[in-house]
This record gives C-alpha cells, structure tokens and sequence, in this order.
C-alpha cells in the first residue's frame, strides 16, 4: 500500500496517508472503523520503505492501525520515520499509546504534529489501549507540537476533560462522533455545545460531519488548521 490520497472520513488537513505498520490493532477498539475491514495479522511491510513519500503533502502515518502499540518492534517504528526524513511533507502520528512518542523524540521529521484520542475523561471498558488519563500523563511531557481527536465522543465529565485539554496545550482539537451506530454512551448536545465553547478558549476546534448527528443546531468554527507552530 503506497502513499494514498485522503479520502472517507479522515481529518481535512490529511492530504494522505502511508501505512508500512498495518495489520489488526492490538488496542481492538470496540468502535474502531478498520474492523468491517478483513483483518490480517499486524506486521511491517518491508517493501513500503521504497514507497516515494513526494514533497509538500500533510501525511498521516499509520491511519490504519496504531503502530506505536507494544507490538510494535522499535525497528519497525526507526524504520518509518527513518523513511519519513527523507522527504519534506508534514506528518501526523497519531496513538493511545503515547507515551512511546517519548522514545523517538529526536527522530521525527521536522514539520511533525504528534496526536491521541481522548473520547472522554471516564474509563469506559472498550479498548486494550492505556486508559485516557494515561495518555494525558504522556502528552503533557510531550514538547512537540500536538494535537488531541475527541472521536468518537463519549459522555464526560466538562471540567475534567477541559483541564485535560488544557494541560496537554495542543495546536488543535478535533472532534468526531461515532458513524458506525456502536451504541456507544453519547454526551447530551448541550454538553457538547459547552465543550466546544470552552475549548474554543485555549485552541483551534475543528469540528468533524459526523458530529452534526448529535447536535441541535450548527456550530460555527474555523475549517482550517492554522498557526500550527511550523507543522
């Protein structure tokens, strides 16, 4: 699977995505969108270190599954972001498992955002992945620019989650619900409306279609990434 155009559901800054991790995610997210997918066993694909990464693009590595799981060989991870430095694009790595973000510090490519999802601030049984406030312990430490995805949202608690995000200071908040109908514990509108609010505050909120099914009336905000600091 070479370099391959954005499309679908996938975040509006992502001009592509490149996977040479993929196979099924051992998190197994109960919500996940790759399981209506035939899954093969989680691998490296050697050949993809040939893949012509071109110039100038948005590229979210590892779309597919989460290749910063414990699986994950380290030499797989060097491997792809050995890969990566060798082309100017702009790079997402995007994991619930962030804290081996911390590893690779010095690795990354230069116009790189580092990113995690925290649907919610409650430990809802539905993921292998680290629990949402250990994530949140291994953002803060982060120094590279950030990014958080509250997708798919679940019910929360709004000043915990507010300080969550405060504390982790990201470039930008991107928020989604669930599209696959995983009866998943929903927030009420207004709860929403008062997130966005709040978050508007600190940061960028980019607001996903799929979050319109869950609420009352259209929210206004930006559609475009800006100020992301050199990313």
């Amino acid at each position: 699977m070479p370099l391959n155009k954005q499309k679908g559901n996938m975040y509006a800054f992502v001009t592509h995505t490149w996977n040479p991790i993929r196979g099924k995610c051992p998190h197994d997210c109960s919500y996940c969108y790759m399981k209506v997918y035939p899954q093969a066993d989680f691998r490296f694909i050697e050949k993809e270190m040939k893949a012509n990464l071109g110039e100038g693009n948005f590229i979210f590595v590892g779309s597919s599954t989460d290749m910063w799981c414990p699986e994950s060989c380290a030499e797989w991870i060097a491997l792809t972001l050995g890969h990566t430095n060798h082309y100017r694009n702009r790079y997402l790595f995007q994991s619930k498992n962030p804290a081996r973000f911390l590893f690779y510090s010095d690795f990354f490519p230069k116009d790189t955002i580092l990113g995690t999802t925290i649907e919610t601030d409650f430990d809802y049984e539905c993921s292998n992945a680290p629990l949402p406030y250990e994530r949140l312990l291994a953002m803060e430490d982060i120094k590279l620019p950030k990014m958080i995805s509250i997708e798919p949202i679940m019910d929360f608690n709004l000043d915990t989650l507010t300080d969550w995000v405060a504390r982790i200071k990201p470039r930008f908040v991107s928020i989604g619900a669930d599209s696959k109908g995983h009866k998943l514990p929903e927030p009420s509108p207004e709860k929403i409306q008062q997130l966005i609010e709040r978050l508007q505050g600190m940061t960028t909120v980019k607001i996903k279609d799929n979050l319109k099914r869950l609420l009352r009336k259209p929210v206004h905000v930006s559609s475009d990434v800006h100020d992301l600091g050199g990313v």
